[in-house]
């Protein structure tokens, strides 16, 4: 059990080393977007299935409350959290439209979506990130493998390179991080 512990945690360690070496300039850029949407009066808007529908509410939460610093909330929404819509949408619709219809609804020009799929190829992902990009969101993947179909249709992309959907994940909620602490120091004051 001592080597399962050991290996699981050299192979995380290595995955994020590698990932973060090689996608420096891409990360400063996503967080330039998201800093200049929300200085600009937009929002974010995440979803997600099951891991990444908790990474979405984990990073939305982070920019709602704080991270590090002392700072004004910034309006970023999860759309994997109302229950009522999803089931709704899903029933009504087909599960495909689950974030796409709440996009429709929520997102204006000016926000920046982020959708988050280990495989890059979750259908309702992809269609709420071709509702976004045609309502004039800026999109942005997080994904994983060889990047899936989500690498193609989102403006930014940041693919994590790995087989193992938990090694992906553990790097997307780190990249989230990265992403919060990103924007906090480019804020200027409270909100």
């Amino acid at each position: 059990m001592i080597e399962t512990v050991r290996k699981i945690v050299h192979d995380s360690l290595d995955l994020k080393k590698s990932f973060f070496a090689s996608n420096e300039a891409r990360i400063v850029d996503v967080a330039r977007v998201l800093y200049s949407a929300l200085e600009s009066g937009g929002k974010i808007l995440l979803f997600g299935n099951g891991g990444s529908a908790a990474d979405a509410q984990h990073i939305a939460c982070e920019w709602i409350g704080r991270f590090q610093g002392e700072r004004g909330p910034l309006p970023a929404i999860a759309l994997t959290t109302d229950s009522s819509a999803l089931t709704a949408i899903g029933n009504d619709y087909g599960f495909s439209r689950v974030f796409a219809r709440q996009l429709q609804a929520l997102g204006r020009k000016g926000d920046v979506a982020v959708g988050i799929s280990t495989s890059g190829n979750s259908e309702n992902v992809l269609e709420a990130v071709r509702a976004a990009n045609g309502a004039g969101l800026v999109t942005v993947g997080l994904t994983g493998g060889d990047g899936g179909r989500l690498a193609s249709e989102a403006r930014h992309c940041l693919n994590v390179p790995h087989a193992s959907a938990p090694r992906i994940q553990e790097t997307h909620i780190m990249i989230g991080h990265v992403l919060c602490a990103l924007v906090e120091e480019q804020m200027k004051g409270p909100r």
